[in-house]
């Protein structure tokens, strides 16, 4: 998974004003508590970050 299709997922679930802020400031525990921002900056993958996400927000399976 790319950056783009991640950031595009998120805009999906969340809205895109909506999933911006959440990138920057929902610290995520599966992260290492970090951001999806602060996950990317670090090096993980976008794979993980997505998994992270989509924990987070107990999406259903199909997102996965």
């Amino acid at each position: 998974m790319r950056e783009a299709d991640l950031r595009a997922r998120l805009d999906a679930k969340l809205t895109r004003p909506r999933s911006v802020m959440f990138a920057q400031t929902h610290v995520i525990a599966a992260l290492g508590q970090r951001t999806v921002d602060e996950a990317l900056a670090a090096g993980v993958s976008c794979k993980d970050v997505w998994r992270g996400v989509w924990a987070e927000l107990e999406l259903p399976d199909f997102d996965r």
